[in-house]
């Protein structure tokens, strides 16, 4: 299991953006100015119908992420049974959200916060962890903004939040001509955010790049509720109200990208996760 701790990201930074800039075939290195702003919140997602799905092995279009790239266990059972656009709208999902992740470290404003590099750590955790295991589900996303913004690392916080806005620009351009079941995309985004919350709080303390991770799959599950509002909407109006309750309260169990002094319980992760598929019931 790869656990990329932040620490250890500071230490391969410098190589990691050069990797970066090379990647983007020599793109820019923070010249321009950007406009600053805030980060945008994203949402979670748990395992639908196919969740006892045994993984499959890896093939040259594997179905779950590598086991050895991925590096958390919660993952796999996230991504089990799932196969063509569903799995393909999972991985531009799950990819989102470590750049969602990443939004909320360059928006805060406290002190000794919004920190580029961090963020620039960030997206090259979801390059590593994500993307690389199966470069070929994200042939239609422009993957230039995020290479950018991985090899960031001296880049303005204007800079940064402009180069992950475009990225999830791009993402939401990639998956809009996906056919796939959002509730079930919702769901296993949960999913994912528990597991790797589960694996956050594994040694008693709380490790903060898990929960970082943790809190990133939360975002970007509430995004996927948005993905297709006025369907979801129009299907069952007190089925997405309720599930966007319960979605919202997940997520406010990440009060912050840095985990707080007592964060919560695995137990509570765990059942709000679960008032979410009940809300979602009705779609599953």
């Amino acid at each position: 299991m790869i656990t990329l701790k932040l620490r250890h990201w500071r230490t391969v930074g410098v190589a990691a953006t050069t990797l970066g800039l090379a990647a983007c075939g020599g793109g820019e290195t923070g010249a321009d100015t950007g406009e600053g702003g805030e980060g945008e919140a994203g949402e979670p997602a748990p395992i639908g119908e196919n969740g006892g799905a045994t993984p499959a092995t890896s093939t040259a279009t594997p179905t779950a992420p590598d086991a050895g790239e991925s590096g958390e266990s919660g993952a796999l059972a996230a991504y089990a049974g799932l196969t063509g656009d569903q799995l393909k709208a999972m991985r531009i999902q799950h990819l989102r959200g470590y750049i969602m992740a990443a939004a909320q470290v360059v928006a805060d404003r406290g002190t000794n916060s919004g920190d580029p590099m961090e963020a620039a750590i960030l997206v090259q955790q979801g390059l590593i962890e994500v993307y690389n295991s199966a470069p070929d589900q994200f042939a239609d996303l422009d993957m230039t903004a995020i290479r950018e913004a991985a090899a960031g690392t001296t880049f303005t916080r204007a800079q940064m939040m402009q180069r992950l806005r475009a990225a999830q620009e791009n993402l939401t351009h990639a998956i809009g001509p996906l056919r796939f079941d959002d509730a079930q995309l919702v769901v296993r985004m949960i999913d994912l955010s528990t597991g790797l919350y589960q694996q956050a709080l594994a040694t008693g303390t709380a490790d903060q790049t898990e929960y970082r991770h943790a809190m990133g799959a939360a975002l970007a599950a509430q995004q996927a509720l948005l993905l297709r509002e006025n369907d979801l909407r129009r299907a069952n109006l007190g089925a997405y109200s309720r599930a966007t309750g319960e979605l919202n309260r997940f997520v406010a169990l990440f009060p912050s990208y840095n985990a707080p002094a007592t964060p919560a319980t695995y137990q509570q992760v765990l059942v709000q996760g679960s008032r979410v598929r009940l809300a979602l019931s009705p779609y599953l």
